[in-house]
Protein backbone atom coordinates (compact mmCIF):
# COMPACT_ATOMS: atom_id res chain seq x y z
CA UNK A 1 0.00 0.00 0.00
CA UNK A 2 2.99 2.31 1.06
CA UNK A 3 3.98 1.65 -2.59
CA UNK A 4 1.35 2.31 -4.60
CA UNK A 5 1.05 5.33 -2.40
CA UNK A 6 4.69 6.35 -3.57
CA UNK A 7 3.99 5.27 -7.14
CA UNK A 8 0.88 8.05 -7.30
CA UNK A 9 2.88 10.85 -5.56
CA UNK A 10 5.46 10.13 -7.90
CA UNK A 11 3.11 10.68 -10.75
CA UNK A 12 0.81 13.76 -9.32
CA UNK A 13 4.80 15.22 -9.21
CA UNK A 14 6.04 14.74 -12.50
CA UNK A 15 3.30 14.46 -15.12
CA UNK A 16 2.53 18.51 -14.54
CA UNK A 17 6.34 19.14 -15.40
CA UNK A 18 5.99 17.21 -18.60
CA UNK A 19 2.23 18.88 -19.30
CA UNK A 20 3.94 21.73 -18.92
CA UNK A 21 6.89 21.32 -20.93
CA UNK A 22 4.71 19.89 -23.86
CA UNK A 23 2.41 22.93 -23.38
CA UNK A 24 5.02 25.29 -24.29
CA UNK A 25 6.36 23.39 -27.26
CA UNK A 26 2.66 22.75 -28.44
CA UNK A 27 1.57 27.13 -27.73
CA UNK A 28 4.28 28.49 -29.80
CA UNK A 29 4.01 25.55 -32.60
CA UNK A 30 0.61 26.64 -33.11
CA UNK A 31 1.69 30.09 -32.69
CA UNK A 32 3.79 30.44 -35.20
CA UNK A 33 1.47 28.30 -37.57
CA UNK A 34 2.94 24.90 -37.05
CA UNK A 35 0.59 21.97 -37.79
CA UNK A 36 0.55 19.74 -34.33
CA UNK A 37 -0.11 16.01 -35.27
CA UNK A 38 0.26 14.79 -31.53
CA UNK A 39 0.45 15.76 -28.43
CA UNK A 40 1.39 12.83 -25.77
CA UNK A 41 1.74 12.81 -21.89
CA UNK A 42 4.28 9.45 -21.22
CA UNK A 43 4.95 6.96 -23.60
CA UNK A 44 4.40 2.87 -24.14
CA UNK A 45 0.52 2.10 -24.48
CA UNK A 46 -2.08 4.38 -24.55
CA UNK A 47 -4.14 4.90 -21.80
CA UNK A 48 -6.32 8.01 -23.44
CA UNK A 49 -6.93 9.11 -26.96
CA UNK A 50 -8.64 11.86 -28.57
CA UNK A 51 -8.51 13.71 -31.24
CA UNK A 52 -8.98 17.31 -31.65
CA UNK A 53 -8.75 19.41 -35.25
CA UNK A 54 -5.86 17.93 -36.75
CA UNK A 55 -4.10 16.81 -33.64
CA UNK A 56 -4.34 13.38 -31.41
CA UNK A 57 -3.82 14.00 -27.66
CA UNK A 58 -3.15 10.94 -25.61
CA UNK A 59 -2.09 9.69 -22.21
CA UNK A 60 -0.05 6.67 -21.83
CA UNK A 61 1.18 4.29 -19.32
CA UNK A 62 5.03 5.18 -18.95
CA UNK A 63 5.00 8.59 -17.01
CA UNK A 64 8.61 9.42 -17.46
CA UNK A 65 8.44 12.13 -20.55
CA UNK A 66 5.89 13.05 -23.40
CA UNK A 67 6.43 14.77 -26.60
CA UNK A 68 4.82 17.17 -29.18
CA UNK A 69 4.96 15.78 -32.95
CA UNK A 70 4.80 18.35 -35.50
CA UNK A 71 3.82 17.92 -39.20
CA UNK A 72 7.63 18.31 -40.95
CA UNK A 73 9.58 17.81 -37.95
CA UNK A 74 12.55 16.19 -39.75
CA UNK A 75 15.77 17.48 -39.53
CA UNK A 76 16.90 14.92 -42.25
CA UNK A 77 15.09 15.87 -44.57
CA UNK A 78 13.90 12.75 -45.23
CA UNK A 79 10.03 13.46 -45.68
CA UNK A 80 8.78 14.63 -48.64
CA UNK A 81 6.73 18.29 -48.28
CA UNK A 82 4.08 19.18 -51.08
CA UNK A 83 4.48 22.65 -51.74
CA UNK A 84 0.99 23.89 -50.88
CA UNK A 85 1.82 21.95 -47.15
CA UNK A 86 5.22 24.07 -46.65
CA UNK A 87 3.46 26.87 -44.63
CA UNK A 88 2.14 24.78 -41.67
CA UNK A 89 5.56 22.36 -41.57
CA UNK A 90 8.36 22.97 -38.96
CA UNK A 91 11.51 22.42 -41.33
CA UNK A 92 9.91 25.21 -43.32
CA UNK A 93 9.51 27.72 -40.98
CA UNK A 94 12.06 30.83 -40.21
CA UNK A 95 14.99 29.83 -37.64
CA UNK A 96 13.68 32.09 -35.12
CA UNK A 97 9.99 30.69 -35.29
CA UNK A 98 11.84 27.43 -34.75
CA UNK A 99 13.88 28.74 -32.25
CA UNK A 100 10.87 30.18 -30.54
CA UNK A 101 8.65 26.66 -30.59
CA UNK A 102 12.25 24.71 -29.20
CA UNK A 103 12.58 26.85 -26.55
CA UNK A 104 9.39 27.11 -25.73
CA UNK A 105 9.79 23.85 -23.63
CA UNK A 106 12.04 25.14 -21.45
CA UNK A 107 10.63 28.68 -21.31
CA UNK A 108 7.77 26.66 -20.08
CA UNK A 109 9.36 25.20 -16.99
CA UNK A 110 10.88 28.28 -16.03
CA UNK A 111 7.56 30.07 -16.02
CA UNK A 112 5.94 27.07 -14.41
CA UNK A 113 8.66 27.43 -11.22
CA UNK A 114 8.05 30.99 -11.09
CA UNK A 115 3.94 30.79 -11.07
CA UNK A 116 4.77 28.11 -8.34
CA UNK A 117 7.03 30.40 -6.16
CA UNK A 118 4.88 33.68 -6.63
CA UNK A 119 1.44 31.63 -5.61
CA UNK A 120 4.13 30.04 -2.10
CA UNK A 121 4.92 33.66 -1.46
CA UNK A 122 1.23 35.51 -2.11
CA UNK A 123 -0.47 32.53 0.15
CA UNK A 124 1.94 32.33 3.02
CA UNK A 125 4.80 29.56 2.77
CA UNK A 126 5.15 26.32 5.02
CA UNK A 127 8.74 25.53 5.30
CA UNK A 128 10.98 23.10 7.77
CA UNK A 129 13.01 25.63 10.10
CA UNK A 130 16.38 25.94 9.07
CA UNK A 131 18.09 24.48 12.05
CA UNK A 132 21.82 23.70 12.68
CA UNK A 133 22.88 20.12 13.21
CA UNK A 134 25.86 18.78 15.19
CA UNK A 135 28.43 21.01 15.64
CA UNK A 136 31.96 19.94 16.36
CA UNK A 137 33.86 22.02 19.08
CA UNK A 138 36.62 22.57 16.89
CA UNK A 139 34.78 24.28 13.57
CA UNK A 140 34.44 27.98 13.11
CA UNK A 141 30.85 28.07 13.12
CA UNK A 142 31.31 26.80 16.96
CA UNK A 143 34.13 29.33 17.55
CA UNK A 144 31.66 32.35 16.30
CA UNK A 145 28.80 31.24 18.48
CA UNK A 146 27.10 28.78 17.02
CA UNK A 147 25.65 26.19 19.02
CA UNK A 148 23.96 22.59 18.49
CA UNK A 149 20.42 23.04 17.10
CA UNK A 150 20.08 27.00 16.79
CA UNK A 151 17.46 28.10 14.37
CA UNK A 152 18.77 30.73 12.30
CA UNK A 153 16.25 33.51 12.41
CA UNK A 154 18.51 36.76 10.47
CA UNK A 155 21.49 38.11 8.61
CA UNK A 156 22.16 41.58 9.17
CA UNK A 157 19.08 42.53 10.19
CA UNK A 158 17.32 40.63 7.18
CA UNK A 159 14.52 37.88 8.02
CA UNK A 160 15.56 34.40 6.54
CA UNK A 161 12.93 31.80 5.45
CA UNK A 162 14.96 29.64 3.10
CA UNK A 163 18.36 28.96 2.61
CA UNK A 164 18.48 30.44 -0.68
CA UNK A 165 17.22 34.09 1.35
CA UNK A 166 21.26 34.16 2.48
CA UNK A 167 22.64 36.53 0.32
CA UNK A 168 26.24 36.81 -1.25
CA UNK A 169 27.07 39.55 0.79
CA UNK A 170 29.54 39.81 3.39
CA UNK A 171 27.72 38.60 6.99
CA UNK A 172 28.19 40.59 9.94
CA UNK A 173 25.64 39.77 12.25
CA UNK A 174 23.43 36.88 13.13
CA UNK A 175 20.52 36.16 15.51
CA UNK A 176 19.52 32.38 16.11
CA UNK A 177 17.14 30.90 18.25
CA UNK A 178 18.32 28.83 20.76
CA UNK A 179 16.53 26.06 23.18
CA UNK A 180 16.34 27.32 27.00
CA UNK A 181 17.68 30.29 25.91
CA UNK A 182 15.56 32.03 23.15
CA UNK A 183 16.73 34.47 20.61
CA UNK A 184 20.69 35.19 20.86
CA UNK A 185 22.77 37.66 18.53
CA UNK A 186 26.29 37.67 17.44
CA UNK A 187 28.86 38.82 15.33
CA UNK A 188 29.80 36.55 12.61
CA UNK A 189 32.04 37.60 9.81
CA UNK A 190 32.48 35.87 6.42
CA UNK A 191 31.30 36.07 2.84
CA UNK A 192 28.20 34.63 2.16
CA UNK A 193 29.25 31.92 -0.20
CA UNK A 194 30.87 30.93 2.79
CA UNK A 195 28.62 31.02 5.10
CA UNK A 196 26.17 29.40 3.13
CA UNK A 197 28.74 26.58 2.86
CA UNK A 198 29.46 26.29 6.27
CA UNK A 199 26.24 26.27 7.45
CA UNK A 200 24.43 23.94 4.98
CA UNK A 201 27.46 21.18 5.78
CA UNK A 202 25.56 20.77 9.49
CA UNK A 203 21.92 21.13 8.53
CA UNK A 204 19.32 19.16 9.69
CA UNK A 205 20.89 16.88 11.04
CA UNK A 206 19.42 16.28 15.01
CA UNK A 207 18.87 13.03 15.62
CA UNK A 208 16.11 11.32 17.21
CA UNK A 209 16.24 11.07 21.32
CA UNK A 210 17.63 7.13 20.86
CA UNK A 211 20.20 5.05 22.42
CA UNK A 212 19.62 1.44 21.92
CA UNK A 213 21.02 -1.71 24.97
CA UNK A 214 23.02 -4.97 23.93
CA UNK A 215 20.13 -7.08 22.83
CA UNK A 216 18.73 -4.07 20.28
CA UNK A 217 16.08 -2.77 22.00
CA UNK A 218 15.80 0.95 21.45
CA UNK A 219 15.25 4.16 24.38
CA UNK A 220 14.92 7.88 23.59
CA UNK A 221 16.19 9.53 26.32
CA UNK A 222 14.66 12.99 28.35
CA UNK A 223 16.38 15.45 30.31
CA UNK A 224 15.26 15.97 34.12
CA UNK A 225 15.56 19.76 35.45
CA UNK A 226 13.54 21.20 38.04
CA UNK A 227 10.65 19.02 37.75
CA UNK A 228 9.69 19.00 33.85
CA UNK A 229 10.59 16.13 31.67
CA UNK A 230 12.26 17.65 28.45
CA UNK A 231 12.74 15.78 25.05
CA UNK A 232 16.12 16.51 23.40
CA UNK A 233 18.28 15.00 20.84
CA UNK A 234 20.88 12.90 21.95
CA UNK A 235 23.23 15.67 20.20
CA UNK A 236 22.08 18.64 22.22
CA UNK A 237 22.07 16.50 25.88
CA UNK A 238 25.62 15.63 24.68
CA UNK A 239 26.35 19.76 24.70
CA UNK A 240 24.55 20.05 28.08
CA UNK A 241 28.06 19.27 30.08
CA UNK A 242 27.49 18.79 33.50
CA UNK A 243 25.49 16.46 36.28
CA UNK A 244 22.44 15.77 34.08
CA UNK A 245 19.34 13.21 35.43
CA UNK A 246 17.64 11.17 32.48
CA UNK A 247 14.74 9.36 31.97
CA UNK A 248 15.32 6.60 29.60
CA UNK A 249 11.77 6.31 27.89
CA UNK A 250 10.99 2.76 25.37
CA UNK A 251 10.77 3.53 21.50
CA UNK A 252 6.96 3.23 20.49
CA UNK A 253 8.53 2.45 17.40
CA UNK A 254 10.92 -0.65 18.49
CA UNK A 255 10.02 -3.96 18.87
CA UNK A 256 9.68 -3.39 22.86
CA UNK A 257 6.84 -5.01 24.07
CA UNK A 258 3.92 -2.94 26.43
CA UNK A 259 5.39 -5.17 29.40
CA UNK A 260 9.23 -3.32 28.82
CA UNK A 261 7.35 0.15 28.29
CA UNK A 262 8.67 1.65 31.49
CA UNK A 263 10.88 4.68 32.50
CA UNK A 264 14.59 4.20 33.42
CA UNK A 265 16.18 6.52 35.42
CA UNK A 266 19.80 7.18 34.51
CA UNK A 267 22.07 10.31 36.07
CA UNK A 268 25.36 11.81 34.12
CA UNK A 269 27.94 13.46 35.39
CA UNK A 270 30.56 14.44 32.32
CA UNK A 271 32.76 17.43 31.71
CA UNK A 272 32.90 16.19 27.96
CA UNK A 273 31.08 15.13 24.96
CA UNK A 274 33.63 11.90 24.95
CA UNK A 275 32.68 11.33 28.86
CA UNK A 276 29.10 11.65 27.53
CA UNK A 277 28.97 9.00 25.14
CA UNK A 278 31.54 6.97 27.56
CA UNK A 279 29.55 6.97 30.25
CA UNK A 280 26.48 5.44 28.28
CA UNK A 281 28.48 2.73 27.09
CA UNK A 282 29.51 1.89 30.79
CA UNK A 283 26.07 1.86 31.59
CA UNK A 284 25.38 -0.18 28.43
CA UNK A 285 23.56 1.91 26.13
CA UNK A 286 24.81 3.08 22.62
CA UNK A 287 24.00 5.70 20.03
CA UNK A 288 21.53 4.09 18.04
CA UNK A 289 23.77 5.53 14.89
CA UNK A 290 26.00 2.62 15.72
CA UNK A 291 23.39 -0.25 15.27
CA UNK A 292 23.48 -1.58 11.40
CA UNK A 293 20.92 -0.96 9.44
CA UNK A 294 21.88 -2.73 6.38
CA UNK A 295 24.82 -4.42 4.73
CA UNK A 296 26.23 -4.01 1.19
CA UNK A 297 26.36 -6.98 -0.65
CA UNK A 298 29.65 -8.12 -1.01
CA UNK A 299 31.33 -5.02 1.16
CA UNK A 300 33.86 -6.26 3.66
CA UNK A 301 31.29 -6.00 5.98
CA UNK A 302 29.56 -8.23 4.33
CA UNK A 303 32.49 -10.97 4.18
CA UNK A 304 33.24 -10.19 7.52
CA UNK A 305 29.80 -11.87 8.55
CA UNK A 306 28.07 -8.60 9.92
CA UNK A 307 24.61 -8.40 10.27
CA UNK A 308 21.82 -6.27 10.51
CA UNK A 309 21.01 -4.92 13.63
CA UNK A 310 24.66 -5.39 15.18
CA UNK A 311 25.66 -2.62 17.69
CA UNK A 312 29.58 -1.28 17.05
CA UNK A 313 31.43 -1.53 19.80
CA UNK A 314 35.31 -0.96 19.05
CA UNK A 315 37.41 -0.96 15.79
CA UNK A 316 40.76 -2.74 16.74
CA UNK A 317 41.63 -1.21 20.51
CA UNK A 318 39.52 1.77 19.77
CA UNK A 319 36.05 2.37 21.65
CA UNK A 320 34.10 3.92 18.83
CA UNK A 321 31.03 6.25 20.36
CA UNK A 322 29.60 7.67 17.15
CA UNK A 323 29.11 6.38 13.54
CA UNK A 324 31.60 9.17 12.61
CA UNK A 325 33.91 8.47 14.43
CA UNK A 326 34.08 4.67 12.93
CA UNK A 327 34.19 6.79 10.11
CA UNK A 328 36.90 9.04 10.84
CA UNK A 329 38.54 6.38 12.42
CA UNK A 330 38.76 3.73 9.35
CA UNK A 331 40.60 6.72 7.10
CA UNK A 332 43.65 6.83 10.25
CA UNK A 333 44.18 3.08 10.58
CA UNK A 334 47.25 2.06 8.74
CA UNK A 335 46.55 -2.08 8.95
CA UNK A 336 44.76 -3.85 6.71
CA UNK A 337 43.40 -6.49 8.53
CA UNK A 338 41.19 -4.83 11.39
CA UNK A 339 39.20 -6.07 14.22
CA UNK A 340 35.97 -4.72 14.37
CA UNK A 341 33.76 -6.09 18.07
CA UNK A 342 30.25 -5.76 17.68
CA UNK A 343 27.28 -6.63 20.20
CA UNK A 344 24.92 -9.18 19.12
CA UNK A 345 21.75 -10.82 20.80
CA UNK A 346 23.50 -9.37 24.01
CA UNK A 347 26.94 -10.85 23.18
CA UNK A 348 29.95 -9.70 22.43
CA UNK A 349 31.45 -10.75 18.79
CA UNK A 350 35.02 -9.92 17.21
CA UNK A 351 34.95 -10.04 13.51
CA UNK A 352 37.83 -9.43 11.28
CA UNK A 353 37.97 -7.32 7.69
CA UNK A 354 39.81 -5.24 5.06
CA UNK A 355 38.35 -2.06 4.40
CA UNK A 356 38.36 -1.32 0.43
CA UNK A 357 39.01 1.97 -0.74
CA UNK A 358 36.77 3.68 -3.06
CA UNK A 359 37.21 7.16 -4.86
CA UNK A 360 34.20 9.47 -3.09
CA UNK A 361 34.16 13.24 -4.28
CA UNK A 362 37.40 12.76 -6.10
CA UNK A 363 39.40 11.30 -2.56
CA UNK A 364 40.24 8.02 -1.85
CA UNK A 365 37.77 6.81 1.09
CA UNK A 366 38.20 3.42 3.22
CA UNK A 367 34.88 1.74 3.16
CA UNK A 368 33.47 -1.27 4.79
CA UNK A 369 29.64 -1.28 3.36
CA UNK A 370 27.63 -0.50 6.72
CA UNK A 371 24.93 1.82 6.82
CA UNK A 372 23.54 3.41 9.85
CA UNK A 373 20.68 3.00 11.97
CA UNK A 374 20.37 6.94 12.88
CA UNK A 375 17.25 8.44 12.32
CA UNK A 376 16.46 12.33 11.90
CA UNK A 377 14.16 14.43 13.85
CA UNK A 378 11.38 16.20 11.51
CA UNK A 379 12.09 19.57 11.35
CA UNK A 380 9.21 22.09 12.57
CA UNK A 381 7.13 23.48 10.29
CA UNK A 382 7.32 27.73 9.74
CA UNK A 383 3.71 29.03 8.23
CA UNK A 384 4.99 32.23 7.04
CA UNK A 385 3.08 35.61 6.30
CA UNK A 386 2.04 36.30 2.90
CA UNK A 387 4.19 38.81 0.56
CA UNK A 388 1.59 40.63 -0.94
CA UNK A 389 1.05 40.88 -4.31
CA UNK A 390 4.00 43.16 -5.57
CA UNK A 391 6.17 40.99 -3.12
CA UNK A 392 5.63 38.11 -4.43
CA UNK A 393 5.64 38.63 -7.90
CA UNK A 394 9.34 40.01 -6.93
CA UNK A 395 10.18 37.62 -4.77
CA UNK A 396 9.21 34.72 -7.42
CA UNK A 397 11.44 36.41 -9.87
CA UNK A 398 14.30 36.48 -7.13
CA UNK A 399 14.08 32.95 -6.06
CA UNK A 400 13.47 31.46 -9.80
CA UNK A 401 16.70 33.59 -10.78
CA UNK A 402 18.87 32.05 -7.73
CA UNK A 403 17.74 28.57 -8.53
CA UNK A 404 18.87 28.86 -12.06
CA UNK A 405 22.62 30.42 -10.65
CA UNK A 406 23.08 27.36 -8.44
CA UNK A 407 21.54 24.34 -10.51
CA UNK A 408 24.35 25.60 -13.36
CA UNK A 409 26.79 26.20 -10.59
CA UNK A 410 25.95 22.23 -9.36
CA UNK A 411 26.52 21.12 -13.00
CA UNK A 412 29.65 22.70 -13.83
CA UNK A 413 30.62 21.28 -10.32
CA UNK A 414 29.81 18.04 -12.14
CA UNK A 415 31.36 18.30 -15.09
CA UNK A 416 34.70 19.72 -13.05
CA UNK A 417 34.92 16.54 -10.88
CA UNK A 418 34.14 18.60 -7.92
CA UNK A 419 30.76 16.95 -7.49
CA UNK A 420 31.01 12.72 -7.86
CA UNK A 421 28.36 11.58 -10.43
CA UNK A 422 27.07 8.91 -7.96
CA UNK A 423 25.19 12.31 -6.73
CA UNK A 424 23.64 12.13 -9.93
CA UNK A 425 19.79 10.67 -9.73
CA UNK A 426 16.80 9.19 -11.76
CA UNK A 427 13.12 8.59 -11.49
CA UNK A 428 13.36 6.47 -7.92
CA UNK A 429 15.57 9.42 -6.24
CA UNK A 430 13.19 11.65 -7.99
CA UNK A 431 9.84 9.70 -6.81
CA UNK A 432 11.48 9.60 -3.41
CA UNK A 433 12.42 13.22 -2.78
CA UNK A 434 8.56 13.55 -3.94
CA UNK A 435 7.34 11.44 -1.40
CA UNK A 436 9.50 13.01 1.35
CA UNK A 437 8.05 16.32 -0.08
CA UNK A 438 4.91 15.61 0.27
CA UNK A 439 4.57 14.17 3.72
CA UNK A 440 6.40 17.15 4.72
CA UNK A 441 4.26 19.65 3.33
CA UNK A 442 1.77 20.62 0.52
CA UNK A 443 3.56 23.82 0.36
CA UNK A 444 6.93 22.18 0.39
CA UNK A 445 5.70 19.75 -2.25
CA UNK A 446 5.20 22.51 -4.37
CA UNK A 447 8.18 23.97 -3.73
CA UNK A 448 10.43 21.18 -4.80
CA UNK A 449 8.39 20.45 -8.11
CA UNK A 450 9.89 23.91 -8.89
CA UNK A 451 13.11 23.39 -8.45
CA UNK A 452 12.70 20.48 -10.26
CA UNK A 453 10.85 22.19 -13.40
CA UNK A 454 14.33 24.64 -13.08
CA UNK A 455 16.40 21.32 -13.64
CA UNK A 456 14.29 19.74 -16.49
CA UNK A 457 14.71 22.85 -18.38
CA UNK A 458 18.14 23.87 -17.94
CA UNK A 459 18.99 19.93 -18.68
CA UNK A 460 16.85 20.05 -21.53
CA UNK A 461 18.71 22.55 -23.02
CA UNK A 462 22.28 20.92 -23.10
CA UNK A 463 23.67 20.95 -26.58
CA UNK A 464 22.95 17.23 -27.19
CA UNK A 465 21.16 16.05 -30.42
CA UNK A 466 17.67 14.77 -29.35
CA UNK A 467 16.97 17.15 -26.62
CA UNK A 468 16.00 21.07 -27.09
CA UNK A 469 19.44 22.38 -26.65
CA UNK A 470 21.10 20.19 -29.60
CA UNK A 471 18.03 21.27 -31.90
CA UNK A 472 18.84 25.30 -30.81
CA UNK A 473 22.70 24.69 -31.38
CA UNK A 474 22.01 23.33 -35.24
CA UNK A 475 19.55 26.17 -35.75
CA UNK A 476 22.71 28.30 -34.57
CA UNK A 477 25.16 26.15 -37.14
CA UNK A 478 22.56 26.94 -39.96
CA UNK A 479 22.91 30.50 -39.32
CA UNK A 480 26.91 30.46 -39.35
CA UNK A 481 26.88 27.75 -42.19
CA UNK A 482 23.93 29.83 -44.05
CA UNK A 483 21.99 26.20 -44.80
CA UNK A 484 21.44 23.27 -42.81
CA UNK A 485 23.69 20.66 -42.25
CA UNK A 486 23.80 17.67 -44.51
CA UNK A 487 21.31 14.85 -43.88
CA UNK A 488 24.36 12.46 -43.38
CA UNK A 489 25.75 14.64 -40.46
CA UNK A 490 22.65 15.02 -38.81
CA UNK A 491 21.97 11.42 -38.88
CA UNK A 492 25.01 10.79 -37.62
CA UNK A 493 24.60 13.69 -35.03
CA UNK A 494 21.21 12.38 -33.70
CA UNK A 495 22.19 8.64 -33.12
CA UNK A 496 25.00 10.12 -30.80
CA UNK A 497 22.90 12.06 -28.96
CA UNK A 498 20.92 9.46 -28.39
CA UNK A 499 23.47 6.95 -27.36
CA UNK A 500 24.82 9.62 -25.00
CA UNK A 501 21.37 10.55 -23.68
CA UNK A 502 20.46 6.49 -23.21
CA UNK A 503 24.02 6.28 -21.38
CA UNK A 504 23.07 9.21 -19.20
CA UNK A 505 20.34 7.76 -17.94
CA UNK A 506 21.16 4.18 -17.79
CA UNK A 507 23.90 5.07 -15.52
CA UNK A 508 21.49 7.80 -13.40
CA UNK A 509 19.24 4.79 -12.93
CA UNK A 510 22.19 2.60 -12.15
CA UNK A 511 23.32 5.28 -9.24
CA UNK A 512 19.05 4.68 -8.40
CA UNK A 513 19.72 0.87 -7.68
CA UNK A 514 22.83 1.17 -5.59
CA UNK A 515 20.75 3.37 -3.37
CA UNK A 516 18.56 0.33 -2.77
CA UNK A 517 21.37 -1.74 -1.72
Amino acid sequence: MELLEKILIFILFLCPLIFFHELGHFLFARLCGVRVEVFSIGFGPKLLKWTRGACEYTVSLIPLGGYVKMFGDDPTGKEQIAPEDRHMSFTHKSKLARFWIVFGGPLANFLMAYLIFVVLMLGGEKVPEIRLGVIPVNSDLYQSGFRTGDVLKEINGRKIFNPSDIASDEVKEIMVDRTGEGIVSFAHRSSGEEFINSFLKYTPLLRKPIVVDAHGKSFGISLVKDGAITKLSLDQLAEKFGSLDLYLMPDIHSSNTAKDAKFIPIRLNFKSRQQFFSQLNDRGYRSIDLMVKKVNSGSPADQAGIENRDVILALGEYKIFSFSQLRNRLQTMKQKDIALTVWRKGEEVILRLTPEEQLVNGKKVKLIGVYSSVEYVNLKLLNLPSRGLLGSIWGGAERTWSTVVKTIDGYRKLFTAEISFKNVGGPIAIGKVAADSFKTSLSYFFQIMAIISINLGLINLFPIPVLDGGHIMFIILEIINRGPLSRRKLEIAQQFGLSLLLILMLAALFNDVSSLF
